[in-house]
């Protein structure tokens, strides 16, 4: 049964709790993967975006969600997926990149070419792999201190 004093802003501090099954240094509120947490009569409604059409993650987004409501004691809600407006790196804010960088993942840049070293904060890298530990990253390699690292790649 949901509580009468409850309201989104208690939910949408519920949902910081959840984190990236991918990065679980971020939560899915920073990821910008939750939408919208809306309050349709008793029901609890949240909106995700997926990082992507296919990500792998989707369904264990809603699970995981879907955990920490019933956790939560709310039993009547909907976890809705939607690829509208699409997901994008855009939605990260530079806290949430500094967090990234810090945990040794480079974050995605738009207006900058040069990918920066988690490590030693050079910009002398090349690309490994376009394939990192998740789909949404790339393999990058340091020429400075030679470590290989993530990075976020902008989607």
């Amino acid at each position: 049964m949901v509580s009468t004093n409850l309201n989104e802003k208690e939910i949408w501090g519920w949902m910081t709790e959840v984190p990236d099954p991918e990065i679980p240094i971020i939560n899915l509120v920073e990821l910008g993967v939750i939408r919208a947490v809306n309050l349709k009569g008793n029901a609890v409604e949240i909106i995700i975006t997926p990082t992507y059409t296919g990500c792998p993650a989707k369904q264990l987004f809603v699970d995981l969600i879907s955990e920490k409501l019933v956790e939560k004691g709310i039993n009547d809600f909907e976890v809705i997926s939607r690829i509208h407006p699409v997901w994008t790196t855009d939605w990260l804010s530079e806290e949430t990149k500094a967090k990234l960088l810090k945990d040794g993942i480079s974050p995605p840049t738009v207006h900058n070419k040069k990918i920066i070293c988690p490590h030693c904060k050079s910009y002398n890298t090349v690309l490994a792999s376009q394939f990192g530990s998740t789909p949404c990253q790339s393999l990058y390699k340091c020429l400075e201190c030679l470590e290989p690292f993530n990075y976020f790649k902008c989607l």
